[in-house]
């Protein structure tokens, strides 16, 4: 068979381990990211996905000749619109050139491009292409090409797991790891052989099992509203009737609900997962609940043979869709282990915690912590309003200072546009601060700054703002 020569700029089928061939197009890599070494390969940029990753040349094949053969062989709706990318690509490729040839510019100078965005490992819009002729930016902070392989294996008391790491030492000495790549399809990830199911796709839960899907993970899905579960069974997962039959029928159970009532209905209530849990069978918790709700899951999974994990996440709907979650695990260290594939997929950083219910204490306090600063922000944007000062000037100044940061711009613009479509619902924060109170009102702990912001956030739930974003706090100032 010839050997097909390819070059920076061709359309191509990549093959990544055991995923199916996907279009992409070959593109010059970032500067400074080296070739893998021993290794022949081009760098691809997927369409249709916010993927890109170093593909050795036996796995490619070029997109027009293997077109018809790729697309009765892969099915699915991410396949067909990765596809339906390709040929707008194509048509627009084509269109210019037609506008090209009628200008007749008889000195054959190009129009200049207009620059594209350059992308990076965290970079999450593929919908261009970096221009070859566009140099990194190095001093951006968010380009990062230190990847560390599977085999290192760093020390860290918090003993997170990650998706392609980088590894910053601190004056302290401690070690923070975090994710440098914010794609699953990457080659360091393989997901786990064990069925997974899902309970609750909520605004977190969809893109949870979302991202588990893609990374190729065998998942049954269950949702008290079975209509939502539609869209997941189109892209491959299966069906679950029951949450019994679902923690029956799969090796590892999550759940991702409202509050510590629908979490304990979830596993006691009829058909519930205590009814599917048998010997060896595992359950992840992975709602914002208290301790003590945690402490009475975690007892009756194992008192019939389960092991049990608590995990909540620290994000938001978008950080969801995008797999960039933040992991806060406890319980049973083995199945942590296991849930790692899975952990990777739907977040940039896990952390192991020890014992069940810490992970519940420490993410009431970081969501304590967010809740107040959302009403603190909030009464500084109308405080603005009621002297006279311009609610946009407060903003560029705050994002100037030390403050800045990107959730103080995205909700305060949200806040500005009157936009509260809900990226974390408020009656959730309220919900969280509440249970936040209770649990320093047991460690016999002030909470005076918590206390505070629920009552804003109650005012708020008062003006029918539940199910709008927490940044729609700031209407119980101007009510």
């Amino acid at each position: 068979m010839a050997t097909v020569h390819l070059r920076i700029g061709d359309l191509v089928w990549g093959k990544l381990g055991r995923y199916p061939p996907w279009p992409g197009k070959i593109v010059s890599p970032p500067k400074d990211l080296k070739k893998p070494r021993g290794k022949k390969c081009h760098f691809v940029k997927f369409f249709g996905t916010e993927d890109h990753a170093w593909i050795k040349v036996e796995q490619l094949k070029p997109y027009h000749a293997h077109k018809e053969e790729m697309i009765k062989i892969n099915k699915g709706k991410r396949f067909q619109q990765a596809v339906d990318a390709v040929e707008d690509f194509l048509k627009k490729s084509k269109g210019k050139e037609q506008n090209s040839e009628g200008k007749g510019d008889a000195k054959g100078k190009k129009t200049p491009k207009k620059p594209l965005k350059i992308l990076d490992e965290d970079d999450e819009d593929l919908s261009a292409l970096r221009d070859p002729s566009e140099k990194p930016v190095k001093d951006d902070p968010h380009f990062h090409h230190f990847l560390l392989s599977q085999s290192e294996k760093p020390a860290s008391s918090m003993e997170p797991i990650s998706k392609r790491l980088k590894i910053i030492e601190e004056d302290t000495a401690s070690t923070s790891i975090q994710a440098a790549d914010s794609t699953a399809i990457n080659g360091s990830i393989t997901p786990t052989d064990k069925r997974i199911g899902f309970l609750g796709l909520g605004l977190m839960g969809s893109g949870i099992v979302s991202n588990l899907l893609k990374m190729g993970h065998v998942v049954t899905v269950w949702n008290r509203t079975a209509e939502k579960c539609d869209l997941f069974i189109q892209e491959g997962a299966r069906l679950g009737r029951t949450p019994a039959e679902v923690a029956s029928m799969c090796d590892i159970t999550f759940s991702c609900v409202s509050d510590p009532k629908a979490a304990r209905d979830l596993v006691l209530g009829p058909s519930g997962v205590l009814q599917g849990i048998r010997p060896g069978k595992c359950y992840v918790e992975m709602s914002t609940v208290d301790p003590e709700t945690i402490t009475e899951l975690s007892q009756v999974i194992t008192s019939r043979g389960g092991r049990f994990l608590e995990a909540p996440v620290a994000g938001s709907q978008q950080l969801s869709n995008d797999g960039m979650l933040v992991i806060l695990a406890a319980g049973d260290r083995t199945v942590y282990e296991d849930c790692s594939s899975c952990f990777q997929a739907m977040g940039k950083t896990s952390f192991f915690l020890g014992e069940a219910g810490n992970a519940a204490r420490m993410m009431l306090i970081l969501n304590m912590v967010q809740g107040s600063f959302m009403a603190t922000i909030a009464e500084g944007l109308t405080l603005a309003q009621a002297t006279g000062q311009s609610q946009q000037t407060f903003l560029d100044i705050l994002c100037q200072g030390q403050m800045a940061s990107t959730f103080v711009d995205q909700k305060c613009q949200n806040i500005l546009q009157g936009n509260f479509k809900p990226d974390y619902y408020l009656k959730h924060i309220q919900k969280d601060l509440r249970l936040a109170i209770s649990m320093g009102d047991m460690a016999n702990h002030p909470t005076p700054m918590a206390a505070a912001a629920n009552e804003v956030y109650k005012r708020a739930k008062a003006l029918d703002q539940s199910d709008n974003d927490i940044s729609a706090v700031y209407r119980a100032y101007i009510h």
